[in-house]
């Protein structure tokens, strides 16, 4: 049986012991999350073992917990949005040391596979995703609480002081980047903003339309100005986000609740026909489709950002037949490893913003404050500090 320690251990990767440490688990759908002390195994073969810094709350995470509720997918520690410090490598690690600064991914890069070696997408046949979609996380765990195994969420979670995850699964970064800054980048940032820029492609002079501005919306809001858009158009039925939204560069704002006819004629009325690009980032099926409608015919692209897997989503086939494009956007076409020191160099480099997005700063004791808030649309990101650097 391994040593248990409390909260820390030297950097030393020969130093492989269990840690015993407290972390939010949902240990069952609906219900708030408790803080439990946790045993956390050694990294395996192949394996990092990160101490978290920061997290941010993302609604993927009060997806799992108040609307997937699958009846596997519990009990788990949430949180896929993070950033920390590697404490100590399993065998046959040589891309990491302790000390590096790190961002755990909730999508792999294992450089081998079909996708991966393919310029088109950025999935991977490796990890939780590729058969366990449904349920969000892996079959395998290295947390147990109260003899029980507990589910690792989307294969990071990081509402936790440390957490283990394969290395294919870990974005080494800039050591003087500011981890409770830079932990957007594991999800809600790149997520919108490159669904504009890698999915949508969104072009120089077009029209944009952004639906939901949450952190993902304006994320896609930010790729859309970087990207060379004349027009963005922000959509949300709460007014209070336009001043935010124009931070990030929206040019107008409209909301549904204020028209009587559908948002997508209303788009279309002042826009000529349509917008060039539409993004749907609240994840509603209803929203799929008149962003879908918002578009111009012929060239017009709509791209599903939002995650959901509860209904179907439907539209005419005319939509289509006349010449528009419907397609989906999973982290922003980001092929993980690659993309997210990128984005950490684009942050560093002043060309992209994540400071704006971060409306509280909490801790780990306070997660069920922090999903409250997100739940009643009181926060863009909240940023829980985890442990200390």
């Amino acid at each position: 049986m391994y040593n248990k320690i409390q909260f820390s251990l030297s950097f030393c990767p020969l130093c492989l012991s269990e840690i015993l440490h407290d972390l939010a688990v949902a240990w069952e759908p609906n219900k708030p999350l408790v803080i439990e002390e946790i045993e956390v195994a050694p990294p395996q073969a192949n394996e990092v073992r990160i101490k978290i810094v920061a997290t941010g709350v993302c609604h993927t995470d009060l997806y799992h917990l108040f609307e997937g509720m699958h009846k596997d997918g519990f009990p788990a520690v949430l949180g896929h949005e993070g950033a920390g410090i590697v404490e100590s490598v399993g065998p046959g690690v040589i891309e990491f040391q302790p000390g590096d600064k790190v961002i755990p991914l909730f999508i792999y890069q294992c450089r081998e596979c079909r996708f991966c070696k393919s310029p088109k997408t950025n999935q991977c046949e490796k990890g939780w995703a590729a058969d366990r979609y449904d349920v969000m996380a892996s079959a395998e765990s290295r947390f147990t609480c109260k003899g029980k195994k507990i589910l690792q969420f989307m294969g990071t979670s990081t509402f936790s002081e440390y957490t283990v995850v394969n290395q294919m699964a870990v974005a080494k970064i800039d050591p003087t980047a500011p981890l409770d800054k830079v932990c957007l980048l594991g999800c809600g940032v790149c997520t919108g903003y490159g669904a504009a820029v890698n999915t949508a492609k969104v072009e120089p002079g077009s029209t944009c339309a952004v639906f939901g501005l949450g952190a993902v919306g304006l994320a896609a809001v930010m790729g859309c100005k970087a990207a060379g858009a004349k027009k963005i158009i922000a959509v949300d039925i709460n007014p209070e986000k336009f001043e935010k939204a124009k931070v990030f560069g929206a040019t107008d704002f409209l909301n549904p609740k204020d028209h009587s006819k559908p948002i997508s004629q209303v788009l279309s009325k002042m826009t000529n026909g349509g917008v060039d690009f539409s993004l749907e980032c609240v994840g509603n099926v209803g929203v799929m489709r008149s962003a879908l409608e918002s578009c111009v015919k012929g060239w017009g692209v709509s791209v599903l950002v939002g995650w959901t897997d509860l209904y179907d989503v439907a539209t005419r086939p005319i939509q289509l037949i006349a010449g528009r494009t419907w397609k989906g956007s999973l982290f922003g076409g980001f092929k993980s490893k690659d993309g997210v020191p990128q984005m950490v160099k684009a942050y560093l480099d002043k060309k992209v913003k994540l400071d704006e997005f971060v409306t509280h700063n909490m801790t780990l004791a306070q997660v069920n404050d922090a999903i409250e808030l997100m739940k009643h649309g009181e926060c863009i990101r909240t940023v829980l500090s985890v442990s200390p650097q």
